[in-house]
């Protein structure tokens, strides 16, 4: 209530009055602008300084637009991103070419889009201000000036009047309950138009947003580039990991095991079979080489596991159950999915559920958790909840930014809250398909 009160002199409200002086005129200079550039530039088509013209006057356009989304930022703390540049102009070679690619330019089409529809907006403005606020001051003020400049106002009866309004010719605002009145009103007209600026405003942005800013095509692009990047990085990880893992464990148990097994057939070789003390040398050389197979198993089945694991095969239930039954802290699980999702996304949310539930049991020290994997609107909806002392944040380097890439290479996404002190809740939707 306080904050509708002081909502006309706040720090807020006096910036959008500055945006709204400013933009008045400019909405207004901007449409004339438009309709006079488009209609020479129409009439002169047929020459060659027709369409010149309103390929400069659509740059223009767009060079204002940037102004417009710099005073949006500055004036109302509304950051919209600049549209995609054109590249067909970067790359177009010839001037026929060059004028084709700046007549074809959605965005500067787009920028002079904005300067047509807002010129409405121009004229709201410096109405609201005008009969608005700046009337709603003065009935405000009323008591102070009546009572300073002593204003006469006669009547049609020759009488004087200690006023400076009157409503028909038999009332006038003589008295102090009735200038107070006045004031009163004065007051709820300056909120009102306040409140009637702030929504001109509201629209203004919506049409920012829409004509000034990135298309909804343009931003599904860049998200998608977004995504195959982190798909590509994330591959090139996983590669390396592999390559890793074999070169340093699988690689040099199985290099051993057949030096030893060599060194092992020297030994029988030189000495025919005979002689108990090489026939232990060589049970022990064997022994060891059978060690290392078996260790060289267990990396491979491991490394195997990583990349797809075997509990799996019967899908996110039994593999989420194992999961959770391995988990250092007791955790409930609770699986409803209208259909099985494909296996490259039950490969992701096995991984985001084993991670979770390891961050949860090594940073978080809770008591339990609880484990959710639901079907909703469309989504496959992950859900881990713990008990433990919060603080969890999606930070740079950490394992919660490497899920949130992970699950980025679907078109997915992830939520933290996670206050100081706990609980911690960690949302992951995935799609049901890629």
């Amino acid at each position: 209530m306080k904050r509708f009160l002081l909502s006309p002199v706040s720090g807020r409200t006096a910036r959008q009055y500055l945006y709204a002086l400013v933009c008045s005129p400019l909405g207004i200079a901007g449409f004339a602008y438009v309709v006079a550039t488009l209609a020479v530039g129409g009439a002169l088509s047929f020459t060659f300084i027709g369409l010149p013209l309103i390929a400069s006057a659509i740059f223009l356009a767009k060079k204002y637009g940037g102004f417009q989304r710099g005073l949006a930022r500055r004036l109302l703390g509304v950051e919209i991103e600049p549209p995609h540049p054109n590249t067909r102009w970067h790359t177009a070679h010839g001037l026929l070419a060059k004028l084709g690619a700046a007549l074809g330019d959605l965005a500067a089409w787009r920028s002079q889009a904005y300067l047509l529809v807002r010129a409405p907006l121009g004229v709201a403005y410096i109405m609201t201000l005008g009969l608005g606020v700046v009337e709603g001051v003065v009935l405000a003020a009323y008591p102070i000036w009546w009572s300073l400049f002593d204003p006469r106002d006669k009547d049609s009866k020759g009488h004087y009047h200690h006023a400076a309004m009157q409503l028909g010719d038999g009332f006038y605002i003589e008295t102090w309950p009735r200038a107070l009145i006045v004031s009163a009103i004065g007051l709820v007209w300056v909120l009102a138009a306040v409140w009637i600026l702030k929504f001109w405003i509201w629209l203004d942005t919506l049409l920012m947003k829409a004509l000034l800013g990135p298309t909804s095509s343009e931003l599904r692009v860049e998200e998608l580039t977004v995504s195959r990047a982190h798909a590509v990085d994330d591959s090139a990880a996983r590669l390396r990991r592999i390559e890793r893992d074999l070169h340093d464990g699988a690689q040099a148990q199985l290099v051993a095991l057949a030096m030893q097994l060599g060194e092992a057939k020297e030994n029988l070789d030189a000495t025919g079979g005979g002689g108990e003390l090489d026939l232990i040398e060589t049970r022990a050389l064997i022994d060891t080489a059978h060690r290392n197979a078996k260790q060289a198993i267990n990396e491979l089945r491991d490394l195997a596991r990583g990349i797809h694991p075997a509990a799996l095969d019967n899908g996110l239930r039994d593999a989420l159950g194992t999961l959770a039954a391995r988990s250092a802290m007791p955790v409930t699980v609770n699986v409803a999915l209208g259909e099985r999702p494909d296996r490259a996304i039950e490969t992701i949310a096995y991984f985001c559920a084993a991670e979770l539930l390891t961050n949860a049991a090594k940073h978080g020290a809770p008591t339990r958790a609880a484990l959710s994997v639901v079907q909703e609107d469309g989504k496959l909806t992950l859900t881990v909840e713990d008990d433990g002392r919060g603080g969890a944040q999606v930070g740079y380097g950490g394992g919660l930014a490497g899920l949130l890439d992970r699950v980025r290479t679907v078109d997915g996404s992830l939520a933290v809250d996670s206050p100081v002190g706990g609980p911690t809740l960690v949302i992951v939707k995935l799609p049901m398909h890629v």
